[in-house]
Formats: structure tokens, C-alpha cells, sequence
């Protein structure tokens, strides 16, 4: 992985806490496109970068075998928490080094995580393991995700966005100046015949607005600025909680908003070998 990143413990609570994993509906679009190839096949799915393990789990009712990879030792003892699951595992290992062999797995995964991989590399590895006719998914959303709320929408949003200008310059210079770009730059270069390309899709789901909070501080930007100021990025996380709170007309964190997360994807099926 070329950029090592949410490792501590304290972190990895926090993504299982507050990450949003994809809607079951989106993970459908995924599998759609695996099943259209009659050749395709269900026995394993591995998810790489699976983090704390959310979307890992969205795999194993489709797949005999699902296997979560990730960098991090504490993501993955998270993960491993909270797995009740018999055929779900993890192991840890790079992105661009899978423990599996040549043309192995039927569908690789990448969910909110191939940025920060080699990207290069990780695209050999993932055509290395996959078997002809697998699949690659490469799943992600934007930052600026979206709060309703009576009739006080607007107004939230407009807070929420100063909270992203404001975590702006803590952005990883890894990521370049979009994820978005970087997804579709990739789609386009992938030399696999039968691809598809979605940019928005979005998935909404009903949080207490502490949820929200706390999902804006899991991401790499407040990290950074957590680090480089804390009193600072304390002060700015409770800011936005309570203009938010303030426009909302209510006193508790724990009122339940509507977040709004717009995904982009990019899928591919893996030609048959000559």
C-alpha cells in the first residue's frame, strides 16, 4: 500500500463506529454486473483494503468464501470483533502484494480504499489473482456529503460545507486534487473490454447527527489536522456540531438526520486468456 494511513487502534474504533459501509443496493450493482458474464463463477471474493470489515460482510451471502485484506493490524483485530460470520476471514497483507494465487478469485474488491494504493501495482496484482472472467470493483464516494433535515436543509448543507473547506488543506497530497478524477482516469485506462463507469449514485441513510459528526472526523484531513492541532480541530468539530444543532432548532446530538453519500464506481470483468 503506498500510503499507510488509519493504523491505530483508537482510529480503527472509530471507522467501525462511524464509517458507512455501501447500501446492499449498491453492492447489488456490483454483483449484477459479475453475474452478466455466464462464465462467472461465486466461490471467492476478496476485499482488499477492507479496513474495519463493514463492506467485507456485504459480500458473504453471495460467495463461498470472502476474505478481507488490509495493511493495518488494528483494522483488522476490529474487523475480527465483530465477524460472526463462517465464511468470512481477514489476513493482513499490501494491496499490491495478495496472498493469492494466479487467477484465483472470482471478484477483487476495493471499497473507499484504492487511493491510496500503488495504483499501478495493485491493478497488475488484481489482474494476477483474478481468474478469466472475474470481476474488479473499485468503489468510493465524495467528502461532501449531504444533510436533511425538516425544512432546514439548505442551511446544514451550507455549514457541512465550510466543514469541508475548512479540512480542505489537511487533505493527503497522495490523493491529488480528486478521487473522483483519479476513478474515472483509471476506468479509462483499463485495457478489459467490458467495463461500466457511475458517477452518481447515491446512497442516504437515516443517522443521528453524532454519526455524522464522526464520520467527517474519521477522515484522513481531521486526522491530519488532529494531529497537527488538536485544541483546533476540536474546536472546529464542535463549531459545526453546534451550528448544526443551532439551525436544526434542537439541543441533542442524537436527533436523527438523513445523510446523503454520493458513490462513484468503476467496474471491469477480466477477459478470457488467450
Amino acid at each position: 500500500m503506498a500510503v499507510r494511513l488509519f493504523e491505530g487502534k483508537e482510529h480503527a474504533a472509530s471507522y467501525w463506529k462511524y464509517r458507512i459501509s455501501p447500501s446492499e443496493e449498491l453492492i447489488g450493482k456490483v454483483l449484477q454486473f459479475h453475474k452478466s458474464n455466464k462464465e462467472s463463477s461465486n466461490n471467492l471474493a476478496v476485499d482488499v483494503g477492507c479496513g474495519s470489515g463493514q463492506g467485507t460482510l456485504l459480500l458473504a451471502p453471495h460467495f463461498t468464501r470472502v476474505v478481507g485484506t488490509d495493511i493495518s493490524t488494528a483494522q483488522l483485530e476490529m474487523a475480527r470483533k465483530h465477524v460472526n460470520i463462517p465464511n468470512v476471514s481477514y489476513r493482513e497483507s499490501p494491496a499490491e502484494e495478495l496472498p493469492f494465487e494466479d487467477g484465483s478469485v472470482d471478484l477483487v474488491t476495493a471499497m473507499s480504499a484504492f487511493h491510496w494504493f500503488d495504483h499501478s501495482r495493485f491493478l497488475q496484482e488484481a489482474h494476477r489473482v483474478l481468474k478469466p472472467h472475474g470481476c474488479l470493483a473499485l468503489l468510493n464516494y465524495t467528502m461532501d456529503m449531504e444533510l436533511s433535515y425538516g425544512d432546514c436543509s439548505e442551511t446544514l448543507n451550507h455549514i457541512c460545507n465550510e466543514f469541508y473547506a475548512a479540512l480542505q488543506p489537511f487533505r493527503n497530497p497522495y490523493l491529488g486534487p480528486s478521487s473522483l478524477e483519479l476513478y474515472k482516469k483509471t476506468y479509462d485506462s483499463l485495457q478489459y473490454p467490458v467495463k461500466e463507469w457511475h458517477e452518481d449514485f447515491w446512497v442516504r441513510k437515516t443517522v443521528p447527527l453524532s454519526s455524522y459528526i464522526g464520520m467527517v472526523e474519521s477522515f484522513s484531513a481531521f486526522q491530519a489536522l488532529l494531529k497537527k492541532d488538536p485544541e483546533e480541530a476540536r474546536r472546529l468539530s464542535q463549531d459545526i456540531e453546534k451550528r448544526l444543532l443551532c439551525a436544526m432548532d434542537v439541543t441533542s446530538s442524537e436527533t436523527e438526520v438523513i445523510m446523503g453519500i454520493k458513490y462513484f464506481y468503476c467496474l471491469a470483468c477480466k477477459p478470457a486468456e488467450d
